[in-house]
């Protein structure tokens, strides 16, 4: 397995990883809305999510990136 194949399968992890946060982001806040909090319960709740929510999309777009680095040097 070379460097190249490593980069991409662990950018595809990372991507995957991310993904599966965003998941988690969005049915914290369903159930937060479901659940009928008062509007300063949900803030709270959501401000905690919003940091969650930045990391995943910082991961998925690293992956994402490593995957691209990945395929176009192992040409």
């Amino acid at each position: 397995m070379s460097v190249f194949e490593i980069l991409i399968w662990a950018g595809a992890a990372i991507t995957l990883a991310g993904l599966a946060a965003l998941v988690w982001c969005i049915v914290t806040v369903a159930r937060a809305r479901r659940a009928g909090l008062d509007d300063e319960a949900l803030r709270l709740k959501m401000r905690g999510v919003l940091a969650v929510n930045m990391g995943a999309l910082a991961a998925s777009m690293l992956g994402l990136m490593a995957v691209v680095v990945g395929i176009l040097l192992g040409r």
